[in-house]
């Protein structure tokens, strides 16, 4: 009788321990269960966002970036060089600006060139806003409030930079590589064609309020003739650190061979015939640029910022016209 009381107290015990292990199991499956649904989540989660590495800043944006509020210039040309059709972009007086206007028609007046409308951005629920880095800091602070805004920089040796930041986001980086290429090949062809004029002493000036400015050689067109074709950079360029305004005597002091001179109508609103004043200009006919007939008048759109793929392409062919042999 001991002796089947024992058994049937093992046996008891057997079975409380094999359904605390069952417990145990289910409990774990749940668990794992239920690990493994909140790690696909957030992959999920993390699919909907990828980081982009600008100028070795990083930014968070949505993995899509299909509607690109294009907020400067130096975007916008970006944008019609990889035929890219932003859903917005800056206007002059409401409209695309003229030399933009066939490529990116279609897109909408987010405000002036340097007075963005958050209201229209913020209807337009943009995925990026590809600003200037020229804008105030307190501007990229309330475009940043509409979507991650990213600084497009103004400065032309970062325009390799700016055109495949534009292709990473609209996954066209195999036309940037094109148009980097294309652009590398001609100036090798061309550097050949102006070896004579090396020393020669070549400026890009532009005319604004009817004053003429200058720019450092790694800014505006400049770039185009001192670090690429190899023209050497004039004494008076390397010191300029900033856009600078120089007087007609300055100018006659330098006294450059060939003249790149820019003018737009919309910046010189208060002396619209500042050209045809110059020609009349004592001082400005005593410049060896202007008596031998080498001043070169928007050779590119007037509009166009010089530190862009679209701006260096078309200035490349305006050189190769007016200087090379």
């Amino acid at each position: 009788m001991k002796a089947k009381l024992f058994i049937f107290t093992i046996v008891c015990l057997l079975l409380i321990v094999l359904s605390a292990c069952g417990r145990s199991a289910s409990s774990d499956s749940e668990e794992s269960a239920e690990n493994t649904q909140k790690n696909t989540e957030a992959s999920s989660g993390n699919e909907e966002e990828k980081t982009v590495t600008y100028l070795e800043e990083e930014y968070t944006v949505p993995s899509e970036t299909d509607k690109i509020a294009a907020a400067s210039l130096e975007a916008m040309e970006d944008a019609a060089m990889l035929d890219v059709q932003p859903i917005g972009a800056i206007t002059y007086a409401g409209e695309l600006p003229s030399y933009l206007a066939e490529d990116l028609e279609g897109a909408e007046s987010i405000g002036e060139k340097t007075q963005p409308n958050y209201e229209t951005l913020l209807s337009m629920k943009p995925d990026v806003i590809l600003g200037s880095s020229k804008f105030p800091a307190d501007v990229t602070e309330q475009l940043n409030k509409v979507a991650t805004t990213i600084p497009v920089s103004h400065i032309s040796t970062n325009w390799e930079n700016n055109l495949n930041l534009m292709a990473e986001l609209t996954g066209k980086q195999d036309e940037a590589e094109k148009v980097i290429n294309g652009y590398k090949e001609d100036v090798e062809k061309i550097s050949s064609s102006v070896e004579s004029m090396v020393d020669e002493k070549v400026l890009v000036i532009r005319v604004r309020s009817g004053n003429l400015f200058v720019y450092p050689q790694d800014v505006y067109l400049n770039p185009v003739l001192y670090n690429e074709l190899g023209i050497s950079v004039p004494e008076e360029i390397k010191s300029v650190e900033a856009q600078e305004m120089i007087s007609l005597e300055q100018l006659a002091e330098i006294n450059p061979d060939h003249i790149f001179l820019q003018f737009a109508e919309d910046e010189n609103a208060d002396q619209p015939n500042m050209l045809e004043d110059l020609k009349e200009n004592q001082i400005w006919k005593s410049v060896k640029a202007v008596n031998e007939d080498n001043v070169y008048v928007n050779t590119v759109d007037p509009l166009a910022q010089g530190g862009t793929a679209w701006s260096k392409t078309k200035f490349l062919q305006g050189v190769q016209e007016n200087l090379a042999e």
